[in-house]
């Protein structure tokens, strides 16, 4: 299994395009609220960006509190969501320990869910897919 990592982010512009990439491509939208990966400043635009996402949990916290099992956890971190169930209670988003859950302005929850269609579309290859196929723990909070 392989889970999305930002290895790279000291050479990241801030050009949002992995976020649209994943908006348009899994999420058949185009806006910054549907993706499941977000571009943020770590505190301006001299000191770079950092990139928000899933870090694949195993046991993942959003799964737990889902009181309609619309997130399910997927075999060795990271979850699947069904929308199809969603209340949108955000209860999910709250659970997340690295705020990786971004719901809409309706409550439907975005989530990373580590298929790397954004990758090739970073210009500065700041992202990476990583094989953790026999890895037990989730990556720690500063691989991200």
């Amino acid at each position: 299994m392989k889970i999305l990592t930002a290895p790279h982010m000291e050479r990241c512009i801030g050009c949002h395009s992995c976020s649209l990439a994943c908006a348009r491509l899994i999420h058949k939208n185009l806006s910054w609220n549907t993706a499941g990966i977000r571009i943020s400043s770590s505190g301006g635009l001299s000191t770079g960006f950092e990139a928000r996402f899933c870090l694949a949990c195993d046991p993942a916290p959003c799964v737990a509190v889902c009181p309609t099992r619309a997130f399910v956890q997927r075999p060795g971190g990271g979850v699947v969501v069904r929308k199809k169930r969603c209340i949108r209670c955000g209860a999910c988003a709250g659970a997340c320990p690295v705020d990786a859950v971004y719901p809409d302005f309706n409550g439907e929850p975005f989530v990373c869910i580590h298929c790397g269609r954004c990758v090739s579309f970073c210009p500065h290859d700041c992202l990476d897919m990583k094989d953790i196929a026999d890895q037990k723990k989730p990556p720690a909070v500063g691989a991200q």
